[in-house]
């Protein structure tokens, strides 16, 4: 089977690689000529635990391509996976130029029954426009070809993409017809043949499903946030309280964790995007609304603790951060806390230091030399007023407590995803604050 994935994103480049793992013939397409001359090279554009590997062991058998020119693809292939961004416009809703280019270069070229699957989180209705986009095209080119337009969204966790693609818990499709059924079938069979979890729909409802998911476990975070904030002020402890209604099986314990913030590329896009469908239809999300306003609030709220600590005195203060990158695992940095964080630091006048394992060069990217970029926890640390935990790296969890406490000039620390026993930090003598007590 010979398929075509447009995007080499996060998304494109993990689906196209793990079909290519399964023996399925893949051909990812980019309009960037040096992503793609970097691909034929090797060179990852995006850290993911184990792609790299997978990516370079495919080329070398034959079953992975890379190339720029979507329209050379067209004749060969059965399947055209559009994976291209859908970033958030102003008023947060998805912008769909590259979803609807991916369509028009389809209808301007197919010759042949072709299935396009949308693999980019979408609102609602733009397979439609997809369909239309393709019909329109071959319109003009006076041709009546027979084509299917499926929906197939990813629930891919970023440090975790490989298994979830290859193992995983469920796979939604929305088709309109047998035939894209079947062939969608014949393309997944390979990775669930022990437990069959393709779970197959109307097309609305796979775009919707995509949303709905990722709306509701920010609505988690976001309600633990608010629980958190609640429990330190009339003297809870949040960790009790969350394992206390996380044992109950009717809400599970996952996603139920304080900290400072959700970001990534998936939860603050889709929540904007699901609110402004709304907006577009009559209806307020009134829930989700509420979510997206704590998330705000929350990612200030280290900054908020150490202004209290130091009585709204930070001018000239040298405060260090661990953690850059929105989660563990990945060097993705959207909407991440951190970059609330170091803008609320920088224009209170504080210098910055920071570390963190992977996301380094890509905090670069974004904010240049406005930081200072250290080369393990413990340079970060130096002479230092304050340390906030942002992220929770492994290498993070069991540092050199004393050290830290003798490089410090404030021996104090802001754990924002509350990964240290506040007893071990106080018998080495370091001041702690965390989430939610």
């Amino acid at each position: 089977m010979k398929i075509a994935v447009v995007g080499t994103g996060y998304v494109g480049l993990v689906t196209g690689t793990c079909f290519a793992e399964m023996g399925v013939d893949v051909t990812c397409v980019d309009i960037d000529k040096t992503k793609i001359e970097n691909l034929i090279g090797g060179v990852i554009p995006i850290y993911e635990p184990g792609l790299e590997p997978m990516v370079k062991r495919n080329v070398q058998a034959g079953r992975l391509h890379f190339t720029t020119d979507l329209r050379n693809c067209l004749d060969d292939v059965e399947v055209v996976f559009s994976a291209v961004g859908t970033p958030p416009d102003n008023d947060g809703s998805a912008d769909l130029k590259f979803v609807l280019e991916v369509a028009r270069t389809i209808g301007q070229n197919m010759k042949k029954y072709v299935l396009v699957v949308t693999k980019s989180t979408v609102p609602v209705g733009t397979a439609k426009k997809v369909r239309a986009t393709i019909q329109a095209e071959l319109d003009k080119r006076g041709l009546s070809i027979d084509f299917d337009v499926a929906s197939n969204p990813e629930f891919l966790k970023e440090g975790d993409a490989i298994k979830d693609f290859m193992s995983p818990d469920r796979v939604v499709v929305g088709v309109e017809s047998q035939r894209a059924e079947e062939i969608m079938t014949r393309l997944y069979r390979p990775f669930l043949l022990n437990n069959f979890r393709v779970i197959f729909m109307d097309v609305p409802s796979a775009e919707m499903t995509k949303y709905a998911a990722n709306a509701m476990l920010a609505t988690r975070i976001s309600f633990m946030n608010d629980i958190a904030n609640l429990c330190e002020i009339i003297g809870a402890d949040v960790n009790m309280v969350r394992k206390g209604i996380g044992t109950d099986t009717r809400i599970g314990k996952k996603f139920l964790y304080p900290g400072c913030g959700y970001g990534g590329s998936c939860f603050p896009k889709d929540v904007k995007a699901l609110i402004h469908t709304a907006k577009e239809n009559g209806y307020t999300m009134q829930v989700i609304e509420a979510v997206e306003r704590v998330n705000e609030t929350q990612k200030a709220i280290l900054f908020e603790k150490l202004q209290r600590y130091y009585n709204g005195d930070l001018k000239g203060r040298t405060i260090a951060l661990w953690g850059l990158s929105f989660k563990p695992e990945t060097d993705d940095m959207r909407e991440a806390p951190s970059l609330v964080i170091i803008d609320k630091l920088l224009k209170a006048g504080c210098t910055v230091r920071v570390f963190d394992p992977i996301a380094m060069n890509e905090c670069k990217r974004r904010i240049g030399d406005t930081v200072t970029y250290c080369k393990d926890i413990y340079e970060t640390v130096e002479n230092v007023d304050a340390l906030m935990v942002v992220t929770e790296w492994k290498e993070f969890r069991l540092p050199e407590w004393n050290r830290i406490k003798n490089s410090m000039k404030t021996p104090v620390i802001f754990d924002g995803r509350n990964i240290y026993n506040p007893d071990e930090l106080k018998t080495n003598g370091l001041e702690y604050f965390c989430i939610g007590k």
